[in-house]
């Protein structure tokens, strides 16, 4: 019986994925990554078992052995779009003080996100301040990491220890938090204020829930 190592390394070439490409549906930056596993150089945990499987379209029971029988596409319904290929990214939490957003501290958990998606981590939102740029309380915001947003876009802002999504504004030296909700006021931080702000990263999307 082949080791979950080779039947990975063995999926990956029947479906003409280069190790990149599995990377990058898997969410590991580094593609070196997927040459140890492999190689079968780095264990396996459980929790990427299933992630594995739904990146390489098939089962964690094939992967680990127990079933020869690889997943079979199911045929989608007439009026229905097939589900993308979903990679894996960081839920940042409450953020370490001093520490990167993504650091390992601050991630609750890791989530599926559309491939397509450029995306570096995830907010899940909470209460109802940017319900009227359609994101509700639970939906999940992807943040592309980047220092900086144009005036109006939305963004993950970092407030001491903690993330929250808002559109931001410039005005002189002062930056304006405002939420999209009229019953919300915006903040506004000038002069020291601003040592305890720091835009993480823009807005990219979102997942709805309903």
């Amino acid at each position: 019986m082949s080791e979950i190592y080779d039947r990975i390394k063995a999926r990956r070439q029947e479906l003409g994925l280069t190790v990149e490409e599995l990377a990058n549906r898997m969410g590991y930056k580094d593609k070196s990554s997927i040459s140890k596993i492999e190689n079968g150089k780095t264990d396996i945990p459980q929790s990427k078992v299933k992630a594995f499987a739904r990146a390489l379209d098939t089962t964690t029971a094939y992967l680990i052995g127990i079933d020869e029988e690889k997943e079979v596409s199911t045929p989608v319904p007439p009026g229905f779009q097939p589900l993308p290929h979903m990679v894996q990214k960081p839920l940042v939490g409450r953020i370490a003080c001093g520490e990167p957003i993504t650091a390992e501290q601050n991630i609750e958990r890791y989530v599926d996100v559309p491939e397509g998606v450029s995306c570096d981590f995830c907010l899940e939102c909470e209460g109802d301040s940017m319900i009227d740029a359609g994101i509700h309380s639970g939906d999940m915001v992807y943040i592309r990491i980047q220092p900086e947003v144009e005036n109006g876009e939305i963004a993950a802002v970092r407030i001491g220890d903690e993330a929250t999504l808002k559109k931001v504004y410039y005005d002189g030296e002062s930056l304006i938090l405002m939420p999209c909700n009229a019953s919300y006021l915006p903040k506004t931080y000038s002069g020291p204020a601003l040592e305890d702000i720091k835009i993480e990263g823009k807005a990219v999307g979102f997942t709805h829930w309903f």
